[in-house]
């Protein structure tokens, strides 16, 4: 699947490790991606957070999308920080499944947790 994401790719994140409901996604904030205030802008987060999740929610095969996420941000990020989204599953249940995501520095300090909830839509294609 993130072999055809354009839009993350685009955004030059790696996919560094996926399967069985997990998934590491790392991003560097490059200049396009800061806000008037001179913090990354919270989209880019988020987009990061999302695509850890989308990883670790398809890793099972089905096609599966996102019912629906939130996030907290804790921490203003800044143009040329690392940041790498840990996601991890919580419950799946029926089509149905909750995840984690985690944002962190490379110093391991957390700038943001996401919360996603899937649904399997249809088989792997």
């Amino acid at each position: 699947m993130f072999d055809d994401d354009v839009a993350s790719r685009g955004l030059g994140m790696e996919l560094l490790s996926v399967g069985d409901g997990r998934a590491v996604v790392r991003m560097t904030v490059t200049p396009s991606m800061v806000n008037g205030h001179a913090i990354a802008h919270g989209g880019y987060v988020f987009l990061l957070a999302d695509t850890a999740f989308a990883c670790a929610c398809n890793s099972h095969g089905p096609v599966t999308v996102a019912a629906g996420a939130d996030i907290t941000f804790a921490r203003p990020v800044h143009e040329g920080e690392v940041l790498t989204a840990y996601a991890e599953e919580r419950t799946r249940f029926g089509r149905s499944g909750v995840y984690d995501v985690t944002v962190k520095r490379v110093s391991g300090e957390v700038v943001a947790e996401f919360r996603g909830r899937s649904r399997e839509v249809s088989e792997r294609r």
